[in-house]
């Protein structure tokens, strides 16, 4: 079997791996406020997601309901959502500032 992408293997229990990872977000997502605009994004499209998982055996199904291509593919994106969001857990976005931002720093074209 193949992808038919270079370098994208074929992933045997693709079906699992991505709802475990689906699971792993759900998880750690929890950790952020809830009224982070981001945590809503992420709970509600993960949890569709992992939905059509739950509702299809088949994976070229569950390809074409999610619509992002492989299954390969989606599992590769979860895992990099996956590490992003535990990259922000840790630095906590969510939060003030440690000091004022300048002024003009959200501006264009930039003052001098």
């Amino acid at each position: 079997q193949t992808t038919g992408l270079t370098g994208l293997p074929v992933c045997e229990h693709s079906r699992e791996k991505l709802r475990t990872t689906y699971d792993r977000i759900l998880r750690v997502i929890v950790h952020f406020p809830k009224d982070y605009v981001y945590r809503k994004a992420v709970e509600d499209l993960v949890k569709e997601r992992k939905n059509i998982i739950e509702q299809n055996e088949d994976v070229a199904v569950i390809e074409q309901k999610i619509g992002q291509g492989q299954i390969e593919e989606v599992i590769i994106s979860a895992q990099g959502e996956l590490s992003l969001i535990q990259d922000m857990l840790s630095q906590k976005p969510w939060e003030n500032l440690m000091e004022q931002a300048p002024p003009n720093q959200w501006t264009w074209p930039p003052h001098k």
